[in-house]
């Protein structure tokens, strides 16, 4: 009887493994069809792209290509996010899939027919809005994978909800936005998620490879202001003043030393860094007040109440031995936590990952000192980020340009791999989990 047993077993094993691969090739086969549309949905995206809790027309889109699959749709969700709900034919576990569908105040350089031209205002100033960090290719991608799993949606176990999300890359003065407003107005709950995936593109990794890294991937955000507040007098007497120039220059330079002197990088990185100065308007006025911006990073929780502790120590401490004052602002108006890749989950779902790409184009990576607030979803839920290569195939990394410039560029031929990447993980994900419940 334990033999015939064990003989049933192997069989439904093989069954099993059977339909896992018959679906697997469902998926790919669907995303070779949907590659090509994938691609003009990312140029119309691209050539039309919008800031943070204003992505208006790329929601309207979003919530058109969802509905004419079929697809439960909610929008106006934290603004401007838009949501989808595809149930599987199957009862199962709720899978979520997140992509971030806003742009930066960049002015675009790259020579595209489909190069954005738009320009805006923001923070006072009129600025030129592009795609610089490829949350157009995300959007673009999560819309094939709508594609390919609404259309195998009765062998699905379980549901899946497509989560579009808005002001990933921060929010205007004054509001809240992001995906830590999203989960405030219950974008995972009704139904409840049990697991999120999302991905990153990487201009500087070839296309059709894949990163990950269990653990701590993206490091925490935490902005900045410091005010230097001194003694105005003539450019001609700087003895009558106070100089909150001067002590703005020792402070940054002072600041350098944090991380160098406190923290064992051979273990964590971390990152202080002022990108804005703004002080005085005349070359013979030395002025009362000095303002400064930056931002602070780290891999840890420790190390990241490390640093703000010693940025205020070091700013305030500075300035008082010049006779000046400072006022240390954290967060000023962003805190992103560490992106944490859910250890097992990571664990688990690797080798879907590896079927996907091949598993040499599958490799373990170092965790980035760039944020995400993707951080909020994994800190509710187990969650699974990982970064798809958008270089040219045999491209230069360190002449490749990086996110948030000008010159930035994606190579499209590595869209693919995303969406089957997405679309085998909540494939496998369901029939793991039903296997573990056998």
């Amino acid at each position: 009887m334990r033999f015939l047993m064990s003989i049933a077993g192997l069989l439904f094993m093989i069954n099993v493994t059977a339909q896992s691969n018959v679906l697997r090739n469902k998926i790919s086969i669907a995303a070779d069809k949907v590659e090509q549309q994938v691609i003009s949905w990312r140029r119309d995206i691209h050539e039309h792209p919008e800031l943070g809790n204003k992505e208006v027309r790329t929601a309207a889109l979003i919530a058109k290509e969802l509905t004419a699959l079929g697809i439960e749709v909610k929008t106006g969700v934290a603004y401007t996010g838009v949501v989808g709900i595809l149930k599987g034919g199957k009862p199962g576990p709720v899978v979520a899939l997140r992509a971030d569908m806003d742009a930066l105040p960049v002015i675009e350089r790259v020579p595209l027919p489909f190069a954005s031209k738009v320009k805006t205002t923001y923070n006072g100033n009129e600025v030129g809005v592009m795609h610089a960090c490829g949350h157009d290719t995300h959007v673009s991608i999560l819309l094939g994978v709508a594609t390919v799993l609404s259309g195998i949606k009765n062998e699905l176990q379980g549901t899946v909800k497509f989560i579009f999300q808005p002001a990933e890359e921060g929010v205007p003065a004054g509001e809240e936005g992001g995906a830590e407003l999203m989960i405030k107005e219950g974008v995972l709950e009704n139904p409840i998620v049990d697991v999120i995936f999302g991905l990153h593109i990487n201009s500087q990794t070839e296309a059709g490879t894949i990163t990950y890294k269990p653990g701590s991937i993206y490091a925490s955000v935490n902005d900045m202001k410091i005010i230097v507040k001194g003694k105005s007098a003539h450019g001609a007497a700087p003895w009558y003043s106070v100089d909150p120039i001067v002590v703005s220059a020792q402070i940054i330079n002072n600041l350098q030393s944090i991380v160098s002197r406190n923290l064992n990088i051979t273990q964590n990185a971390g990152i202080v860094t002022i990108g804005a100065i703004n002080g005085g308007n005349r070359g013979n006025i030395i002025p009362e007040k000095v303002e400064m911006l930056g931002t602070i990073r780290a891999l840890s929780v420790d190390d990241e109440k490390l640093l703000i502790e010693k940025v205020r120590q070091v700013a305030t401490k500075t300035a008082e031995s010049a006779g000046a004052t400072a006022e240390v602002i954290i967060p000023l108006s962003t805190h992103y936590p560490i992106t944490f890749n859910n250890i097992a989950l990571t664990e688990k779902m690797l080798p879907s990952l590896q079927k996907t790409a091949g598993i040499n184009n599958v490799q373990l990576t170092v965790p980035s000192t760039g944020g995400e607030d993707f951080s909020f979803f994994a800190q509710k839920v187990p969650g699974l980020f990982f970064f798809l290569g958008g270089m040219v195939k045999g491209g230069n990394v360190l002449t490749t340009p990086s996110h948030h410039t000008p010159d930035f560029y994606i190579d499209e031929s590595g869209f693919k791999t995303g969406v089957m990447a997405l679309s085998n993980l909540v494939a496998d994900y369901m029939d793991m989990e039903k296997k573990e419940k056998k």
